[in-house]
């Protein structure tokens, strides 16, 4: 194919993505594949190999992008380098906690107890550095023997404290963190090439995103309190709960903004964990998930940026109150909702993605998979 060509490929596929997320008919509906750990199996990698060989990952991706032709693609294994380093008691990654072809998982744990809130609602900052980070990653562990980070406002008055920093244990926290920014700049190195080299053959990027936004709800209790503490808060600590929830909305909208403004880019992703059909009643769910998560999505709105929201699970119960929302201004990605109501009900509210079960391209036929395609 011809370099002109191919570029004008590349503008039609991106004005067919653009002109859906501007809820405008596009001439077909787009195609879009995140290929994840999918791209090694179907190159015969570990999921261990993929991560490791970046050059080979692209070289694959470049074969399967020309072979299947959609309108955007993505892939590669997420590094896990970082999160290795610092030894992150959360998570296991294929060929550290878990075999070569596993892919990693989130191991969810009580870090902060349910008599801590009061200590984080004080200072967050202070918390987080002293008693969050410790607790979850082994080699900070030192970091529990800084002083009060509020102390520092003493400016000289507070030098004496510093010594602190050549103590062996909080020594070795440091090296760690430096080394695991560097594998964290290392690991964006692979990942901006081959967004450069899709976009060569192409095949724009159907997502500019530019931070990561988590519904208040899922802030507690995704890495803080874990699921089975955060649905106990609900009952014995409300008030608690909902004032946690406020102060991180605020905390998480200003990490959003500051991205924005040092990037211009708009897109922040919203992977939403317990607000689905099945994790609480509609009661609970006005009370200690949706208020809280719409005034985070408006106030992004309101400074210019996109809240594209994954609707994980089933949204079905839910889809009433996402219709609220202004007209054009979010994305909607869904995982197992029924499609056809959301298309009824917020058909003209946002555009709509997703629907289609990943496990269908694992064990469906070939003829079921393209009949529930075109369906």
């Amino acid at each position: 194919m011809t370099e002109e060509k191919t570029k004008e490929l590349g503008a039609e596929r991106l004005k067919r993505i653009q002109d859906a997320y501007d809820m405008k008919v596009p001439d077909r509906i787009p195609v879009t594949l995140n290929m994840g750990y999918m791209l090694a199996r179907l190159e015969g990698m570990t999921y261990v190999e993929l991560e490791q060989n970046p050059d080979r990952a692209l070289k694959a991706l470049e074969k399967w992008a020309l072979y299947f032709q959609p309108d955007s693609i993505s892939g590669g294994a997420i590094s896990g380098a970082p999160n290795i380093i610092l030894g992150d008691r959360l998570t296991k990654w294929p060929g550290h906690g878990l075999p070569d072809d596993q892919p990693f998982q989130f191991v969810e744990g009580e870090y902060m107890t349910a008599d801590e809130y009061d200590d984080l609602l004080n200072d967050p900052g202070d918390f987080a550095l002293r008693k969050f980070m410790p607790r979850v990653f082994t080699e900070l562990e030192g970091l529990s023997m800084l002083p009060p980070i509020a102390m520092m406002l003493l400016a000289h008055g507070s030098m004496g404290s510093l010594t602190v920093l050549k103590s062996p244990p909080v020594m070795k926290a440091i090296d760690a963190l430096l080394k695991a920014a560097q594998a964290n700049v290392d690991s964006m190195q692979p990942m901006m090439k081959i967004g450069q080299r899709m976009a060569e053959l192409g095949f724009p990027s159907a997502m500019d995103m530019g931070s990561m936004g988590v519904a208040p709800f899922d802030f507690v209790g995704d890495t803080l309190r874990g699921m089975k503490g955060v649905m106990m808060d609900m009952y014995r600590r409300p008030e608690k709960l909902l004032s946690a929830m406020d102060k991180f909305r605020k905390i998480n909208f200003e990490a959003c903004l500051q991205a924005y403004k040092m990037t211009g880019r708009k897109v922040v992703l919203f992977p939403l964990h317990r607000g689905s059909d099945g994790f609480m009643s509609l009661e609970q769910f006005d009370t200690f998930y949706w208020p809280q998560l719409r005034d985070f999505m408006l106030d992004l709105i309101e400074a210019g940026m996109i809240p594209t929201m994954f609707y994980e699970g089933i949204w079905d119960e839910r889809l009433d109150y996402l219709a609220e929302l202004p007209k054009g201004k979010t994305r909607g990605m869904f995982d197992r909702s029924n499609m056809f109501r959301v298309k009824d009900v917020l058909g003209d509210v946002m555009p709509i993605s997703g629907g289609f079960p990943v496990s269908r391209l694992q064990v469906g036929s070939l003829e079921g998979l393209r009949d529930f395609t075109k369906e």
